[in-house]
């Protein structure tokens, strides 16, 4: 086992280590632009009120447009969408003009991704900055979820959840 105390890609190795699921965040701000990215740093926050709060780094050049919006949304993604992730976690000029299809508008305009395994439609509530990330927290507006299998990543890799025996 790798002991260290202070190296920064030692400690994401280690944080690494804990499996996650794997979700798109999508966004509209006022002035109409776009932004989406992949993101395993989800969570529930509270089921009275609903909240849910999500991570984006302080450098990220989505963070304006998540700054300005007063919606978001968050698609949780199935086994077999690592195609996806990946799309999402490129940078592009537009991430949704090869999408057309599977997307459609949501509350506030968000963009939503039609065959996501659950989706979360927030009103922004809050957006508070620690270290070198932001904190976003919403307001669970609107959600949808089927039954497929997540996908997951652990230790920088993509895998898709089997049951324990």
């Amino acid at each position: 086992m790798s002991t260290a105390t202070s190296d920064s890609r030692e400690l994401r190795n280690a944080l690494g280590r804990f499996a996650t699921g794997v979700c798109v965040v999508t966004t509209r701000a006022s002035d109409g632009r776009q932004a989406a990215l992949t993101i395993n740093s989800f969570c529930s926050v509270s089921l009275d009120p609903p909240l849910v709060a999500w991570y984006l780094g302080t450098r990220a050049p989505s963070l304006p447009v998540f700054r300005q919006a007063g919606h978001f949304a968050v698609h949780v993604l199935s086994a077999g969408q690592q195609e996806l992730a990946g799309h999402f976690a490129t940078p592009a000029e537009d991430k949704f003009a090869p999408l057309a299809e599977r997307v459609q508008p949501g509350l506030g305009g968000v963009p939503i991704l039609v065959d996501a395994l659950a989706r979360f439609e927030c009103r922004t509530s809050e957006l508070t900055t620690y270290g070198d990330h932001v904190m976003v927290l919403g307001h669970v507006e609107r959600f949808s979820y089927g039954s497929d299998a997540p996908l997951l990543f652990h230790a920088g890799r993509f895998f898709e959840h089997r049951p324990a025996a």
